[in-house]
């Protein structure tokens, strides 16, 4: 039996978003593949606001958010093979997939129709899934993640959704040495974002934000030229950039069609943050222009051993400030204001 308490700091309303409480909730079922981790620290993610705000619906509550887990490993099952007890070890926003369809057995696991995440989802059985800001959790070693030791927790935590969901769509389109690179919003994603596309070898990493002043912040993270996005600020990039990576909400007004004209033909114009309203339209923009409009979710197992692999050797970090776990309300309504630099992470 475990010995590790499952409790958390939840949300009951959401109408009372950045009020906690602590409670006690109940893992799933202990199984012969599965990992109990001792959270250290968790990462906090705009998802984790999107949803205890009711911003992308009504969530199932009371809830436990957070999906930037980094801890211990306290017991494993006896089919485990990849992880021990006391492995230091990471859980992003996916806990669970079927491991049997074509996409599972193509490395595209978070793309399953039967995959689980990490919080505000549900087992087959009808269980919630809880998140990190808590004491534990229980998951498939698949979804787990050794983490290098010269990576320190803390740090490690905002890799496994923040990291892994702009260095998945980095990898898959190409980003390399003679490949130019967009990276649109310096955030808890972007500042990622900037650091993976440097170190990937990207001949140009062109950084796009409406605050002049985070100029600073995006050439010392590695881009290598930093654009207000101003009327006609794309003339002088047309049909320049390889991949166009948005970690800004699409819906929220960014000029569109003057990014895509900035693609070069077979360019990629590919978003991951998923805004709370509608997308915009594009009506021929990408027609007429070569180029291609889409998304991007998590990543891979692959991709993210990938992506600590090239961490540890790269020193990629996030910037981050680390407050106590039952501040949890003050590190979200943060984060909703815009004013993390660049992500906060609960002990």
């Amino acid at each position: 039996m475990s010995e590790l308490k499952f409790k958390g700091y939840a949300i009951e309303d959401t109408s009372k978003w950045d009020q906690f409480k602590l409670i006690d909730f109940e893992p799933k079922p202990f199984g012969d593949t599965d990992v109990e981790i001792k959270i250290e620290y968790c990462g906090v993610c705009g998802s984790d606001v999107h949803t205890i705000t009711g911003g992308w619906g009504q969530p199932n509550l009371p809830l436990v958010v957070g999906h930037e887990i980094a801890g211990i490993a306290t017991r494993v099952g006896s089919k485990v093979t990849t992880v021990k007890p006391g492995d230091r070890v990471g859980v992003g926003a996916q806990v669970c997939s079927c491991g049997q369809c074509h996409l599972c057995k193509h490395s595209n696991e978070q793309y399953c129709p039967k995959r689980v995440f990490t919080y505000n989802a549900k087992y087959e059985s009808g269980l919630v899934t809880q998140g990190g800001y808590s004491t534990a959790i229980r998951c498939d070693e698949r979804f787990v993640f050794p983490i290098p030791e010269n990576l320190k927790l803390e740090e490690a935590a905002p890799l496994f959704c923040g990291g892994l969901t702009v260095f998945s769509p980095l990898i898959r389109n190409g980003t390399g040495p003679g490949k130019k690179v967009g990276i649109v919003g310096i955030g808890g994603l972007g500042h990622l974002a900037i650091q993976f596309a440097k170190a990937l070898g990207a001949d140009e990493v062109v950084v796009f934000s409406h605050s002049k002043r985070k100029e600073e912040d995006a050439l010392r993270l590695g881009g290598t030229k930093f654009i207000v996005p101003e009327k006609g600020f794309e003339k002088d990039l047309h049909a320049s950039l390889d991949l166009i990576l948005c970690t800004a909400n699409v819906a929220d007004g960014i000029p569109l069609n003057e990014y895509i004209s900035t693609l070069a033909p077979g360019g990629r114009f590919v978003m991951v943050a998923l805004p709370e309203s509608e997308l915009p339209s594009l009506g021929a923009t990408t027609l007429v222009t070569g180029t291609y409009y889409g998304g991007s979710l998590l990543g891979s197992k692959e991709e993210a051993l990938q992506m600590l692999k090239l961490a540890s050797e790269k020193g990629i970090k996030p910037w981050i400030e680390v407050l106590p776990m039952k501040e949890a309300g003050q590190a979200v309504r943060n984060v909703k204001e815009g004013k993390g630099r660049y992500r906060y992470v609960l002990k």
